[in-house]
């Protein structure tokens, strides 16, 4: 079964084509500035050199998927030769509430729901609704399934959910700790178990997804039992515009300092903070490693915090867990980020994992990075959400 995957954006859409077979990706895509002057879709085929690079307006997720189909066919850089051939779709869903506790097959009642869960994902929520609509209209009767990030932390009990906030809250408007980047958590996990050889449910495991927009998770026999975002993703780690964990008194304080709107407050929080707004530099961490390694003093120490906060929230899960078996690095920073990954694991022989400096000297590339006698055992892992999608959409559809 030939499966497509679609992660639609406000203003992107991320693509692959896959073959459920052998779960070959028979091509993969991204369509940029969806709505914007410059829209373009730049596709690639494994193989074969070069890309299509298709640039023309489109107005909206519609248009955009129509070009993606087209592009699926291409004879050079295309993974199938008629439309036919794709035989159902997989839709990432950022935000399912508590609704879905798993992937499911997309239906009214279901897209209804997504509607409902639009006020605790506005950014991301309407453009995953927009990408299933487009779908439904272009290929009907082609069975669609949707992969909620927050599905894999639904099995949280509701001592690491519940906020320390009136009841009632939780009750009227859902204000608890859902958690994202479920797919990542989950396939790393797995393949973590994969790795060393043992079974997940022995395992007590703790991922670490390192990239713009980061979070980490207590996975405990294979169930996520705790996980640093929240009823957004803004809780946790300092990100690359997010400022992670603040005290919450800081809001008001600022609101009156400085004249600030809700709306004001939540821009500030998501898009200039972080170890962007500690450092005036960018929000990309490598521009922030050159800052550092030039003398920059702000840059220097917004890395030690972005450090020493993935390294509390291990030893939280850790001690939450009552132990831990491995520790997981993926996504962008957690894949390259060969320094960042040293300074989050030294210092923690106490716990047992002891870093191999010559292995963890790798991008990319599916690794254990410490060494034999580590109690504790290190690895890095890329993640293929992707994959994931696919899976749960050939189960769901079969």
């Amino acid at each position: 079964m030939k499966i497509l995957v679609l992660n639609c954006g406000s203003s992107s859409l991320k693509y692959q084509l896959i073959d459920m077979l052998n779960e070959e990706v028979l091509c993969i895509g991204l369509v940029e500035r969806i709505g914007i002057e410059g829209s373009i879709l730049k596709q690639e085929k494994d193989g074969v050199e070069g890309k299509l690079v298709v640039e023309q307006p489109m107005k909206n997720h519609q248009d955009a998927i129509k070009l993606v189909l087209e592009g699926l066919i291409d004879a050079t850089y295309g993974g199938v030769k008629e439309m036919s051939e794709i035989e159902a779709v997989g839709h990432r869903v950022v935000h399912g509430g508590e609704k879905f506790a798993g992937s499911v097959k997309i239906t009214d009642e279901v897209k209804a729901a997504l509607v409902d869960c639009i006020e605790l994902a506005p950014l991301h929520n309407p453009a995953n609704i927009m990408g299933i609509e487009a779908c439904e209209e272009i290929l009907p009767g082609v069975p669609m399934v949707g992969v909620f990030d927050t599905a894999f932390h639904q099995t949280m009990p509701k001592s690491s959910y519940l906020y320390g906030l009136p009841h009632e809250l939780y009750t009227k408007y859902g204000v608890r700790r859902y958690g994202f980047h479920g797919t990542s958590h989950k396939y790393v996990s797995q393949r973590a178990a994969a790795m060393l050889g043992k079974d997940i449910k022995d395992l007590k495991i703790i991922t670490c997804h390192l990239g713009n927009g980061a979070s980490v998770a207590a996975i405990d026999g294979g169930k996520c039992v705790d996980t640093s975002m929240g009823f957004t993703p803004l809780e946790g780690l300092i990100m690359g515009t997010r400022c992670g964990d603040i005290d919450a008194a800081i809001l008001p304080f600022l609101m009156e300092k400085e004249g600030l709107d809700a709306k004001g407050l939540s821009d500030m929080m998501n898009k200039k903070s972080g170890i962007y707004g500690m450092t005036g530099i960018s929000s990309d961490f490598r521009d922030i490693e050159g800052a550092a390694k030039e003398g920059n003093e702000l840059a220097q120490v917004a890395l030690v915090a972005y450090d020493n906060r993935v390294k509390k929230y291990i030893g939280a899960y850790a001690a939450e867990m009552g132990g831990v078996d491995a520790i997981v690095f993926t996504a962008g920073v957690g894949e390259n980020g060969i320094a960042t990954r040293e300074k989050i694991l030294s210092n923690m022989e106490f716990l047992g994992v002891k870093l191999d400096k010559e292995a963890n000297n790798v991008r990319g590339k599916e690794r254990v990075i410490s060494t034999e006698d580590s109690t504790v055992k290190a690895l890095l892992i890329p993640t293929n959400e992707e994959l994931v999608i696919a899976r749960d959409t050939l189960a769901l559809v079969k």
